[in-house]
């Protein structure tokens, strides 16, 4: 990248312009509604407005600063894109001096106010910033400092500032990608994760670490990254760029990840060649689809679609043969199969064939490959794989795939060819022959020929007689049939396979391996017959518990009716004689007490997106899932992890499972030692929060990579974990809490929202700690988090 030096008066020119504007003062006790005829305040050239954005369905508003005096009102930032509000909304600068938002119901969604003295007044500047002010107009806060996926002439990002790009074009939440000048001096573009906004690797990096200091967009229209030396790069065209006099510019990072400047002419005499339109002058990176290469994640595209840039190097996502989009409204969203995929029975493969696809490739997806091979057998080997869902043919090597597929990419550079896997005509998996008549079937049947025969040959009323008796007959035998059969069908509804005991001790080799235990079950590792890298956990339930036994297949169940991507999934079960065995798709990873406490110190990003998936995932437990269900055992070694190290909750033999009417429970003491809720043992009803406390602990060891409670730590009070986190967040010392992780200490603003949201879950009141709904809206930065008080001022309060 070009480096040039950078002119000692090109900052202050460019902060001098910004204050030199003029401004019309929306005074204390102003307000704006959705109902408003124009519901906006206008910047004095009128080329800005400031107020509620109509969303293209028409009854939804952002709070936003768009182009103004162009067809397309274009919006450049908003207070609630994740959030937008029905109409009867209000935005007020309240006599306090807070710019307040507020619904319908008169809900407060978002709020600015100043940490730098009292607000007088508030203006929308004609550079697009909205600003509150003092008496003596300075300013003490602005929509520059806080940007959501713009940034516009003379606007600065400082050391710690970030864009994130758009869900969609026309889906103003925050989407899969951010632009990040970290406080390493690097400026970064990330994929991320959603919702929990989690980075995974960077695709684009100007490698100015310890050097680099400012993303400045200057009023001349170029944009530059500036060094600490004086030097900078320069991002935007290496030409001419056209005047910010007679065009309006932005510098937009997209929602397909690329970020770009656009410019629009003001008035025809200015457009000269150009469209009156938004044109693209400068983007970067050049070509997305190749330059995202992170191991985890979807990568420029959804699962299972693949990205090609398009005649104006756009990237677009597209589904291979047999696929199509999950959503049609957001083709980056992925895809999925349009076919049932193939069956790991034998006799199917010849239902399915391989379409060619050139210079195709998913190339995070593996999980076999040949070399040296040639394509007939490479086509071979997947045709007759249950689990390839793709095979990948190139220069002599033949790597099989399996679902989903990430990080697929159409270029010239991929080279090979992709064999895509699909259904012949409209297949349909079949459901297995009935098995074959027995005896008793066939006695029966016999039967009911002699019914038959007696009747023919009696009177009217012997035969109404012996027809009843022999209906009644039939009846009954079905009837009992029906119950035998009933529960394997029920569960059968729910994709849930019924084992049998003898299947199951075959699977685990005389459950032979085990993976684990607990209180009430020891947990085996097995292998399905069909397949040997198919492997699976049974978990044997201890049935001399009797209240085990009661209610098993109740559970059973429930458990087979939740479906969430944090949850383990229930594969079968077993439900014979005194044995009771649940079967559990297998984590390859391991559980998060490995994870954490064993090895090396994880990454700082994955360990916030493991947090994440857990708070989601608990989330849906209690409140989304057709019954609630409160876990009553978190703790480290009851989350597990999948191949992408997502998390996954396990462990639903202790759980409580409540009616959807039911909130609250009074049982016996239920859970592990150190993660166990205060209210367990003072006889005080137990409800969700008890889950929310011990999240809360667990939070806390993800944050520290350690224990809770730590015997060898001489010192009483740094032992426990909870204690120790408390005293240092009252003492402002939450970088004692990760010690030397560099990552973390990088990203202090998400960790001490972390630590606040843990110290929120941990508090000794149950009535205190929010529920997993907040609990997730703040980690994922939704909704505010407030200053936590002392978790054990309740301690005090009842002794």
């Amino acid at each position: 990248m070009p480096c040039v030096r950078l002119l000692l008066l090109f900052l202050p020119l460019s902060i001098v312009v910004v204050t030199a504007q003029t401004f019309r003062n929306v005074s204390l006790g102003s307000s704006l509604s959705t109902n408003d005829e124009n519901p906006y305040w206008v910047s004095p050239s009128g080329e800005f407005s400031f107020g509620f954005y109509r969303l293209p369905n028409g009854d939804r508003f952002l709070l936003a600063i768009w182009f103004d005096k162009i067809p397309e009102k274009t919006v450049v930032w908003s207070a609630n894109g994740d959030e937008p509000v029905q109409g009867g909304s209000k935005v007020e600068l309240t006599t306090e001096g807070r710019l307040l938002l507020t619904d319908a119901q008169d809900e407060e969604i978002w709020r600015a106010e100043s940490n730098n003295g009292t607000v007088a007044s508030a203006a929308v500047l004609d550079t697009g910033n909205f600003v509150l002010r003092r008496t003596d107009s300075v300013i003490v806060w602005e929509s520059f400092d806080v940007p959501t996926d713009t940034i516009l002439p003379s606007q600065i990002l400082g050391l710690g500032s970030q864009l994130s790009s758009h869900l969609t074009a026309k889906n103003y939440s925050k989407g899969r990608f951010q632009l990040r000048v970290q406080s390493d001096g690097n400026l970064v573009f990330y994929p991320v994760n959603l919702p929990t906004q989690s980075r995974y690797d960077a695709y684009w990096a100007s490698d100015t670490v310890d050097s680099g200091y400012q993303l400045v967009f200057n009023t001349s229209g170029y944009i530059y990254f500036t060094q600490r030396n004086g030097s900078m790069f320069n991002l935007s065209n290496n030409g001419k760029m056209v005047s910010t006099k007679d065009f309006y510019h932005r510098a937009t990072l997209d929602f397909d990840g690329v970020f770009r400047q656009y410019i629009y002419p003001k008035n025809h005499s200015s457009s000269g060649s150009w469209a009156e339109s938004w044109s693209v002058v400068w983007y970067e990176p050049p070509n997305l689809c190749t330059a995202i290469r992170s191991e985890v994640g979807s990568g420029a595209c959804g699962f299972n679609s693949y990205c090609k840039p398009d005649d104006d190097q756009r990237p677009s996502c597209e589904c291979p043969p047999g696929y199509s989009y999950l959503d049609p409204n957001n083709t980056f969203g992925g895809c999925k199969q349009d076919f049932a995929p193939q069956s790991c029975d034998s006799g199917v493969e010849g239902l399915f064939e391989l379409r060619e696809m050139t210079s195709t490739d998913w190339p995070l997806s593996d999980f076999e490959r040949y070399n040296p091979t040639n394509e007939d057998e490479c086509r071979k080997a997947c045709l007759s794989d249950c689990f390839c869902a793709v095979a990948i043919f190139r220069d002599g090597y033949c790597w099989k795939k399996k679902l989903p597929l990430s990080n697929g990419k159409m270029d010239p550079s991929v080279g090979g060819k992709a064999l895509i896997k699909v259904s012949r005509g409209n297949f349909t998996l079949r459901p297995p022959p009935p098995p074959p008549s027995t005896g008793t079937e066939k006695n029966e049947r016999r039967t009911l020929v002699l019914v038959l025969s007696v009747l023919l040959g009696s009177s009217v009323f012997l035969n109404f007689l012996f027809l009843s008796v022999a209906l009644f007959a039939v009846f009954f035998s079905y009837h009992k049939k029906l119950l035998k059969t009933q529960p394997e069908q029920s569960t059968m509804g729910l994709n849930l396979r019924c084992f049998t005991y003898k299947e199951l001790e075959e699977i685990t080799d005389g459950f032979k391996e085990e993976l684990g235990r607990g209180a009430f079950a020891i947990v085996y590792k097995g292998v399905l017959a069909s397949n040997s890298q198919n492997f699976i956990a049974v978990k044997k339930l201890d049935m001399v518990l009797k209240e085990a036994e009661k209610g098993f297949r109740t559970e059973v169940i429930l458990i087979g009716q939740t479906h969430h991507k944090n949850l383990v999934k229930l594969l079968g079960f077993c439900e014979e004689g005194s044995h009771r065995l649940l079967v559990y798709e297998f984590m390859r990873n391991g559980s998060l007490a490995s994870f954490l406490f064993e090895g090396p110190r994880p990454s700082w990003n994955k360990r916030m997106q493991i947090a994440f998936g857990i708070a989601r995932g608990l989330m849906y437990l209690h409140e989304e899932c057709g019954s609630q269900i409160i876990h009553c055992d978190i703790k480290p070694q009851n989350i597990l992890l999948d191949d992408s190290f997502t998390a996954r909750i396990s462990d639903f033999g202790i759980s409580k499972l409540l009616k959807t009417n039911q909130s609250r429970t009074t049982t016996c003491v239920r859970g592990t030692k150190g993660y166990v809720a205060p209210e367990w043992f003072r006889n005080m009803p137990v409800t969700a929060k008890v889950d929310v406390y011990s999240f809360g602990v667990m939070l806390l060891e993800i944050i520290c990579c350690r224990k809770n409670i730590k015997s060898e730590i001489e010192d009483d009070q740094n032992a426990v974990l909870t204690y120790w986190a408390s005293d240092c967040y009252r003492a402002g010392r939450l970088d004692m809490l990760v010690e030397d992780d560099t990552e973390a200490l990088d990203d202090m603003r998400r960790m001490d929202r972390v630590a606040m949201v843990a110290l929120w879950c941990i508090q000794e009141d149950p009535s205190l700690r929010p529920s997993m709904k907040k609990v997730t809206q703040m980690l994922e930065g939704a909704v505010e988090v407030s200053v936590p008080p002392n978790p054990y001022s309740f301690i005090s309060s009842i002794g």
